[in-house]
């Protein structure tokens, strides 16, 4: 096996290349946080209404490798924290938004560190290369195992947007598949207008076939993160799912918090060039998020109902044009 020695501060790390050329073997369940096997006990405090029977949901969740003190380029699925994290968080407070649509996929991928992105050159790119060969290879066995037919809704956060921009290029782009496509909510991460041939920002709340994009600042957005990672790109407002420069607190149907409640009319949205910013959030605890200097970790829970009730109208509308 062939290693790459890369220096990250005053640290070597190493890579194999022999591991980027091996996917997980998704035959095996453990590879897997979630199957619909899985879904009836944990998605049961968030089932309002009964699940389509055509619908499959495939998530891929967000970086949560993020120590900096931590020099492995990707994370171990087997690593503890890895499947704490995954379960525990993203699945629960991200994953639940979209889960009574239909029967609800989400692979474990070794997915790479938060330096990567900044560090393409030196490890970064291989990193990221590797965690899109998991989320590639999942998706395949998905599709020849247990897609059957369905119609897909595919959502992600952060490097799982990331990772299943590349899956809508690969899979759905001018691509047969593309017609069983409900919508794709890819939320957290800087999308280009013009990234695919044939699939469009939806800009209207039933349009389906296409992709949906956000990322939640703080109104004190013009940082050097803005400028280089959302300026420019597609967005969205999230809570008109349409192009309004604002979407009104009396319309912010709720966000679920981590003490498991949903709390209504929190904020309003202001739509910016490629991403939108909340000035306040308004709720009881509200002041844990004073010192957050952009909202990122929230782009899906600050939404979970507006979603939640979007993707029944998309899934709806699909249908009825389908008939």
């Amino acid at each position: 096996m062939r290693f790459i020695l890369v220096l990250i501060g005053s640290m070597f790390v190493q890579c194999s290349f022999g591991q980027l050329n091996r996917a997980l073997d998704y035959e095996n369940e453990g590879n897997w946080a979630e199957l619909p096997s899985d879904t009836l006990k944990l998605w049961a405090p968030f089932i309002k209404a009964a699940p389509f029977k055509n619908v499959d949901i495939f998530y891929v969740y967000p970086t949560l490798l993020t120590d900096p003190n931590d020099f492995r380029w990707n994370y171990d699925i087997e690593d503890p924290r890895h499947t704490e994290g995954v379960i525990n968080y993203v699945v629960k407070y991200q994953t639940s938004a979209w889960a009574e649509l239909g029967k609800v996929y989400v692979p474990f991928y070794r997915q790479a560190h938060l330096r990567s992105f900044n560090n393409l050159e030196v490890g970064g790119e291989l990193a990221l290369r590797m965690a899109y060969e998991d989320v590639k290879a999942s998706f395949q066995f998905y599709l020849k195992h247990y897609n059957k037919g369905n119609a897909i809704i595919l959502a992600g956060h952060s490097q799982g947007s990331f990772h299943l921009k590349m899956l809508l290029k690969d899979f759905f782009d001018e691509k047969p598949l593309q017609e069983k496509l409900i919508a794709a909510y890819l939320p957290g991460i800087g999308i280009d207008k013009d990234s695919f041939k044939n699939i469009s920002l939806m800009i209207e709340p039933h349009q389906t076939g296409g992709f949906l994009t956000w990322n939640t600042l703080k109104k004190e957005y013009q940082t050097e993160i803005y400028q280089k990672w959302y300026q420019g790109r597609a967005v969205i407002n999230p809570i008109t799912w349409d192009l309004s420069l604002v979407g009104a607190k009396k319309d912010h149907k709720g966000f679920l918090f981590t003490n498991n409640k949903v709390y209504r009319h929190a904020f309003k949205t202001h739509l910016i060039d490629g991403a939108i910013y909340i000035d306040r959030i308004k709720f009881p605890l509200g002041f844990l998020g004073r010192k957050s200097t952009n909202f990122h970790r929230g782009d899906v829970n600050l939404f979970w109902e507006d979603i939640r009730d979007n993707a029944r109208l998309r899934t709806s509308h699909y249908f009825e044009k389908s008939n």
